[in-house]
């Protein structure tokens, strides 16, 4: 037998528009007979209408997130950060694999966007003009892109080359080649003005540029033919799977890593440790990122319908960060704080359709600030390289086969 919201009622003994009051804005109801509606429908195992929830609320109580790739590690763990943070605030959500395609991304949120109370774009490639179009028809977050005022949460790309580059010029190594992710990457092209930056401030380095590689296995392992060739006795990938490649590649020429080439990865996926030599890499908060963009989602407003008292409290949480990194914002610039480990997250102004107050630029985690021109909200996040087995003292002696 269906368990009814008139039954919840009964049992209570209250209205049932009381009892529909409880359950849906239970803040709207006196704490004493909230708890005896909440009770009655724990002991029935009511279960909500959420058809009819919706048709009252305004609100579908689902999400959804775009990703380029659930077989790439770095997706499936933002994912799981996405999902375990959306339960927690009563949502589903729908996640979709647009295949490395910015046109599917489109798509996928122009079929989705009437079903959600808004979307999470991961390391979106499509065009800012097409961010704008679907941000005026649904709520937006993206993760690891930043876009004009729409809300963000990324990390640190230039700061993760940086330690990489420094570690590498730690241990002797003078001419560092870079394998670069897809052309349209956002985080791609923060991380060569980061090698930009590093590379100028070490004036002996010399920086390789190998150029685009498919953020895949497969893209590795050809990139690792130029490695060879280029006289490199290093090289930074843009992500594990291509510094995986790589270095399968690199032991498959006969080339030893890392007494004849170092290789160093990004985002310290679990297949980061399972090789030999295990990867030095550049460790990023995962799930941290899919938990925060939930968050900011839910802070920067959902499609129309009462905030329930959890999502009140985290825009709170929000605008509260907010007021105090635009209180405490340096000029762009600072210094940064090498090697800290990733920490609690600020966040940096908002829209006007939020109505969270606002600072002009985004508060990185370290203290520094960059200009965006915009008011944003966006959430950066530290990373930290982490040191293993695949990198070493730099060779004496130049590496590329005509040498050897």
């Amino acid at each position: 037998m269906v368990v009814t919201l008139r039954d919840v009622a009964r049992r209570a003994g209250v209205s049932p528009a009381t009892a529909s009051r409880a359950l849906s804005a239970p803040d709207l109801v006196a704490p004493e007979r909230r708890e005896q509606v909440q009770r009655a429908a724990r002991e029935l195992g009511y279960r909500p209408n959420r058809a009819a929830r919706e048709l009252i609320t305004g609100r579908t109580g689902n999400l959804c997130l775009v990703v380029p790739d659930l077989e790439n590690p770095f997706f499936a763990a933002v994912a799981k950060g996405v999902q375990a943070r959306a339960r927690t605030l009563g949502h589903a959500v729908f996640v979709a694999d647009a295949e490395e395609d910015p046109r599917m991304e489109s798509e996928l949120v122009e079929h989705l966007g009437g079903q959600v109370d808004g979307a999470i774009l991961c390391s979106p490639r499509m065009a800012d003009a097409d961010l704008d179009r679907l941000a005026a028809e649904v709520p937006l977050v993206l993760v690891n892109r930043e876009h004009g005022a729409l809300p963000s949460v990324v990390i640190d790309n230039a700061d993760g080359v940086r330690q990489a580059v420094t570690h590498l010029h730690a241990l002797g190594h003078r001419r560092i080649a870079f394998a670069g992710g897809p052309t349209d990457s956002w985080s791609d092209s923060r991380r060569r003005l980061g090698l930009r930056d590093v590379s100028h401030a070490l004036s002996d380095v010399a920086v390789v540029n190998l150029g685009h590689f498919a953020p895949v296995f497969a893209g590795g392992v050809a990139a690792a033919d130029l490695v060879a060739a280029s006289g490199a006795t290093a090289v930074l990938a843009h992500n594990d799977l291509v510094a995986l490649g790589i270095l399968n590649r690199l032991q498959a020429r006969g080339l030893h890593v890392p007494d004849d080439v170092s290789v160093v990865g990004y985002d310290d996926i679990p297949a980061a440790t399972l090789v030999s030599p295990a990867l030095t890499t550049v460790t990023v908060p995962l799930a941290r990122l899919g938990r925060e963009s939930v968050d900011l989602l839910v802070a920067s407003g959902l499609r129309t319908g009462r905030q329930t008292p959890a999502e009140r409290a985290i825009a709170e949480a929000v605008a509260a960060a907010t007021r105090r990194a635009g209180d405490t914002l340096p000029g762009a610039g600072a210094p940064s704080t090498a090697g800290a480990r990733p920490g609690p997250a600020s966040t940096t102004a908002t829209n006007s359709r939020t109505g969270i107050a606002s600072a002009t630029g985004t508060a990185a985690l370290d203290g520094t600030a960059s200009d965006t021109g915009a008011d944003t909200a966006s959430v950066r996040l530290r990373v930290e390289l982490v040191v293993r087995s695949s990198t070493s003292t730099a060779p004496r002696l130049p590496t590329t086969e005509s040498d050897r």
